[in-house]
């Protein structure tokens, strides 16, 4: 079986938010199982390189302000990468089905887990 672990830049670009995660030092990951492709996020909010994230199956996107993405953050994010299937995650507090809502329509199927 085929495998890839690819880096993606992963940071904050909201005014004020940056020395969360500043750009250069943390990355997020897409891996290749055999033509099965996850993203991993990492700790980020929606950036410019998410448009270079081609064909995944499934991606792990956190939402979770001020240290990561809102909920439209997320949803713009979903939409750019155009993940199968969507997990949410890191979102503590964050109203978390507003990300569903977000999505309707948008044949990307969310899915919410209590990762506690």
């Amino acid at each position: 079986m085929s495998r890839t672990l690819l880096p993606i830049f992963a940071y904050n670009t909201t005014p004020g938010r940056e020395k969360f995660h500043p750009k250069g030092r943390d990355n997020g990951y897409v891996l290749t199982l055999g033509g099965f492709r996850i993203y991993l996020a990492g700790d980020t909010e929606d950036i410019p390189e998410m448009a270079d994230v081609k064909d995944v199956d499934v991606a792990f996107l956190p939402v979770n302000q001020p240290y990561t993405m809102t909920p439209e953050q997320a949803a713009s994010a979903a939409r750019t990468v155009k993940p199968k299937v969507l997990f949410p995650y890191h979102y503590s507090q964050t109203p978390i089905q507003k990300v569903a809502d977000l999505l309707a329509g948008s044949g990307i199927d969310v899915r919410i887990r209590d990762y506690r």
